[in-house]
């Protein structure tokens, strides 16, 4: 998940959530090391290989840690939390560094799949906003395993002029009603509905409409949103977690339940190509996610050392800003704040103000009888049956 922010403190970390763990004690933040180390030698192999999703990464990135260490990066994409669990879980990934969401992260962990990381070898975790490693602690004790890439909600994006047509207003996008209630997605039926292809934000985000736990594991609340998610199946044209910018941004799709990175990026694309094509991204009034997505190296991992060396090299100041500033997600490094452009600084949608933050929720590891139970609601769903 992309996406899952500060206004210069992060407002995100003034949130009062039930963050992750609902209600876990907290475990202390990664502690900064005591002296800045020396940077690292040369490492042995020139290789990397990383898996992590598509749109995601600033352009310049790669070049300039390929240019800095004289490594060769091999940067594969996936679109679903889902398609890198099943990977790690298999074994022999290939991968030396992985960016599963947050509470993917934490049951991975307990599965016991990744690297513990050696923090001399990562200076920069120095620069690392403390709140939010607090806050990352309830599924990673300690900060052992993981280091915080990006942070992002999940929304409702839309063309306002199409909304406009068939509502004659874009107020209509300030609720999930817009979603959920039948005969309102049905006006948008004819220029396209797209949600995202994962079972694991969409039936937190039907729970928490509905007004029960997101986090729920009853299976019985957990049909509650099958029940909601099968009434609105008509009026869906699609599902996927990727192909939505493009569509977006093309005037293809008109109404997408989206990660709000990837809306904002559609945005920007529309307004470049100057289609006429006007893109909104709303946080809903009932509140929705917001996930954190983790840098992680597998057990398997051949590139150990390039793995910590690229870790090092997105904590950057410049190279924090440089992402954000390209993707469109709030970064964990407070100090990139001041590099990152005063239109993203300012833009509610990626750095939520305190009222909308303190809606926000987080996602808790999710038990496998739950997954097993979501993952049949999601097939039944996409299959109409």
């Amino acid at each position: 998940m992309k996406s899952q922010s500060a206004a210069v403190v992060f407002s995100l970390c003034a949130l009062v959530l039930a963050a992750c763990g609902k209600g876990k004690e907290q475990a202390a933040p990664a502690a900064a090391p005591s002296a800045a180390p020396a940077p690292a030698a040369a490492p042995a192999s020139k290789d990397l290989n990383v898996y992590n999703y598509s749109d995601y990464i600033a352009e310049d990135v790669i070049p300039g840690f390929e240019q800095k260490t004289g490594v060769k990066v091999t940067y594969d994409v996936y679109d679903s939390d889902e398609v890198v669990e099943a990977k790690l879980l298999a074994g022999s990934t290939g991968y030396d560094i992985v960016v599963p969401t947050l509470n993917f992260f934490g049951r991975q962990i307990q599965a016991g799949v990744f690297l513990q990381l050696d923090k001399s070898k990562i200076p920069n975790l120095a620069n690392l906003n403390p709140e939010w490693m607090q806050r990352i602690a309830q599924q990673d004790p300690g900060n052992k395993f993981g280091v915080p890439y990006m942070s992002g909600t999940t929304g409702i994006g839309y063309n306002i002029d199409k909304v406009k047509k068939a509502f004659g207003t874009t107020d209509v996008v300030n609720s999930w009603d817009l979603v959920f209630k039948p005969e309102n997605i049905a006006k948008l039926k004819s220029c396209g509905v797209t949600l995202l292809d994962t079972p694991s934000d969409l039936i937190p985000i039907a729970l928490h409409y509905l007004g029960e736990n997101p986090n729920s594991t009853d299976p019985a609340v957990i049909d509650k949103a099958a029940v909601l998610l099968k009434s609105i199946r008509p009026y869906i044209q699609n599902f996927h977690s990727s192909q939505l910018v493009g569509a977006l941004a093309n005037g293809n799709t008109c109404l997408v339940v989206a990660w709000s990175g990837d809306v904002i990026q559609a945005r920007d694309r529309a307004e470049e190509a100057k289609n006429g094509v006007h893109i909104g991204y709303s946080i809903p009034k009932e509140g929705a996610p917001q996930w954190f997505d983790m840098l992680a190296i597998p057990k398997d991992a051949k590139n150990i050392d390039n793995a910590y060396a690229f870790i090092n090299h997105l904590l950057d100041p410049k190279v924090a800003a440089s992402n954000t500033n390209y993707i469109h997600y709030a970064n964990p490094v407070p100090s990139s704040v001041p590099l990152v452009s005063e239109e993203i600084r300012n833009d509610p949608t990626i750095y939520p103000p305190a009222e909308v933050a303190a809606k926000l929720f987080s996602y808790s590891v999710v038990p496998p009888e739950v997954d097993r139970q979501y993952t049949r609601i999601w097939t039944e769903l996409k299959t109409g049956k």
